[in-house]
């Protein structure tokens, strides 16, 4: 592998300043509420460039996922492994890939780029049947968290999935998810949409040892979709570009909270987050397209270990 792969902020020769580039894993979503048109536009604009690799393709709107049509595992590799060949890659974002033997696919390439930080979405699955939920869930478990640098999920989501004989008297805290995370191998978890009291709902960053991270965003009065892979996607732009993990979320939190605050809705189902809500900025609108006063003053380092494989 080319050394510049452990460096995200290094640039090939004759190519400095260009952006840093992130191949994304993901289906594609015809409503562009999610999948990879959220990717996409949500690199973009935190400053990355997108490698899009199709997977499959949904049949929705913008109310609910009807079906889902997967791609064979050879057409994913082949897309994947034409541009890595001819591409520097400073990240990898892993969001829903179909089948496992997608996920064994992602899982084989991302093995050959180690050094790389893989950002891993997992969005809910219960419009799906619940006997291939099952055999996503235990091939995801099996073979990609072992190579997760961040994994990135809702509350709720990841509570069903990682902790599913959970009996405490209070929900699991973002740090028990994070444990039972790190017990398939994965260093950080963020954990989105943990209710709190008032109208809030807090999002943290997390390892087994601590809470790294957290910021709470009031409770929106609606239904959006394709928050989940706005704000991976967005994470793992921030990362491929050399900010370091407590920044890069930060950031990425904040960039979601103005895409959901800028939310609209293109049909007659949930609201879409605004991933390019800084272009619709009026011409006397003095005020910066970025909240930095959420930023951290000084952010310590959170080193992101290269992923390990157990394949």
């Amino acid at each position: 592998m080319p050394s510049e792969l452990s460096d995200p902020a290094a640039a090939p020769e004759g190519q400095a300043g260009s952006p840093a580039c992130v191949m994304s894993f993901n289906a594609n979503d015809p409503s562009g509420a999610g999948g990879l048109a959220a990717d996409i536009a949500a690199m973009a604009s935190t400053g990355a460039h997108t490698l899009p690799v199709v997977t499959g393709a949904y049949s929705r709107d913008t109310t609910e996922i009807f079906d889902h049509f997967a791609l064979d595992e050879d057409a994913v590799a082949e897309q994947a492994r034409s541009a890595l060949e001819d591409v520097t890659v400073s990240a990898i974002k892993v969001g829903f890939v179909g089948t496992p033997e997608n996920i064994s696919t992602v899982a084989e390439i991302a093995s050959d780029y180690a050094e790389l930080p893989l950002i891993a979405f997992m969005p809910g699955l219960s419009w799906w049947e619940d006997d291939r939920i099952d055999s996503y869930l235990d091939a995801f478990r099996e073979l990609l968290l072992p190579q997760t640098t961040v994994l990135v999920g809702n509350h709720s989501t990841l509570w069903r999935w990682l902790l599913p004989d959970w009996m405490g008297e209070k929900p699991p805290s973002a740090r028990d998810i994070a444990k039972a995370a790190a017990e398939s191998g994965v260093a950080y978890t963020l954990v989105t949409g943990m209710p709190m009291l008032g109208h809030y709902l807090d999002n943290v960053l997390a390892s087994p040892q601590a809470v790294l991270y957290s910021e709470k965003f009031e409770h929106f009065d609606a239904n959006f979709s394709g928050t989940g892979d706005t704000l991976s996607a967005a994470l793992a732009a921030l990362l491929a570009s050399g900010n370091d993990l407590q920044t890069a979320t930060a950031e990425a939190l904040s960039y979601l909270d103005h895409c959901l605050d800028a939310g609209f809705a293109p049909g007659m189902g949930h609201l879409v987050p605004d991933r390019l809500f800084w272009a619709q900025a009026s011409a006397d609108d003095n005020e910066p397209a970025t909240d930095t006063d959420s930023r951290p003053a000084s952010a310590d380092h959170f080193e992101l270990p290269p992923h390990a494989t157990k394949q």
